[in-house]
């Protein structure tokens, strides 16, 4: 089969090549792989910033696709079937386990930038009948990551949620957010991402640019009360301030570093409000079947920002690891 291989801990070490066709083992399907969606991580690794790669490898975590093959002792799946498939297939649920998170797509396992991928049935989710294979493929990390946001803060009417930046996971969230009642306040850098952001239905808008003091324009906006939920993907910059920001029980979701991993903060208001703080890895198989399943039923539909072709990933992981580009999430057609 075709793919893409990434040569080195390179952004620009990408190659065309041709390698074995998986066969499907018994409990596993064959996915003719039809899309694929940038993350954070894969330019991460793409840049020797994240441990496990052996070079040569096929790169990028997600991705989408039809079945096209079925092993033996596989009933749930048919042939045609349209799925999206799990990052981290040996996580079905519950708390991850080590051997269960070490092993992952675009890492340590064959990636989506693939004519096909074999991967255990149990570890693919059948795709929202409405969305079109590069928004599907856009729901593994980001939607995953979002739903879990929204559950560890029991989101509902009535709450209050901050969003840093607009990157995938935040849009994601912003849309779970709104469909679940909740006020939202989102954060950026540009006054034109933040009316696109407004446009899906943002209450609040801050540019931290001409506003960097943005949690005490959040107390503000809430009264003083301060958000139920924050979603922390700025890293060192910004932990104090989310810290900040957050209500009385509130829950601040660590998902990323942009701006550096060694944080500090005051110990002191995250055991007077009585904080949550939550790291996030992601999230189960099982994770990724609810957020499909929300992800249907309020008919969201994922925000791209731009559409590459597999050739063209030199160009997609450029335009990722700029920073501040994108609004939404960067995806690939899959053309072989």
């Amino acid at each position: 089969m075709k793919a893409i291989e990434l040569t080195a801990p390179r952004l620009d070490a990408f190659r065309a090549a041709t390698v074995a066709t998986p066969e499907p083992q018994r409990g596993e399907v064959l996915i003719r792989l039809r899309a694929a969606s940038l993350n954070f991580v894969d330019v991460a690794v793409a840049s020797g910033n994240y441990p496990g790669p052996s070079f040569p490898f096929i790169p990028v975590v997600d991705g989408a696709g039809e079945i096209v093959g079925i092993g033996d002792g596989v009933s749930r799946l048919g042939v045609n079937d349209r799925v999206t498939a799990h990052a981290k297939p040996r996580w079905i649920g519950g708390r991850p386990r080590p051997y269960e998170t070490t092993q992952m797509r675009g890492l340590t396992l064959p990636g989506s930038l693939a004519e096909y991928v074999a991967l255990p049935a149990n570890a693919v989710v059948p795709m929202p009948a409405h969305l079109s294979f590069e928004a599907a493929a856009t729901l593994p990390i980001a939607a995953t990551t979002a739903w879990n946001a929204i559950r560890a803060a029991d989101v509902g009417p009535g709450s209050v949620v901050v969003l840093l930046g607009t990157g995938g996971v935040s849009i994601f969230t912003l849309q779970l957010a709104k469909a679940a009642g909740a006020t939202v306040v989102i954060t950026s850098s540009s006054d034109e991402k933040l009316e696109r952001a407004k446009a899906l239905g943002a209450d609040h808008l801050i540019n931290y640019r001409s506003t960097p003091a943005w949690d005490a324009k959040v107390l503000e906006l809430t009264n003083g009360l301060g958000a139920d939920l924050i979603v922390e993907t700025g890293g060192a910059a910004t932990f104090a301030r989310s810290i900040n920001a957050a209500a009385s029980g509130g829950t601040v979701f660590v998902i990323g570093f942009v701006t550096g991993t060694e944080a500090t903060a005051n110990l002191l208001p995250i055991i007077v409000k009585a904080l949550k703080v939550v790291g996030n890895n992601t999230g189960s198989v099982s994770d990724l079947h609810d957020a499909a399943r929300a992800i249907a039923a309020a008919r969201i539909e994922p925000v791209i920002d731009t559409v590459y072709s597999q050739d063209q990933a030199a160009e997609a992981y450029a335009h990722m690891a700029a920073g501040g580009r994108h609004f939404g999430k960067l995806a690939f057609a899959l053309s072989w």
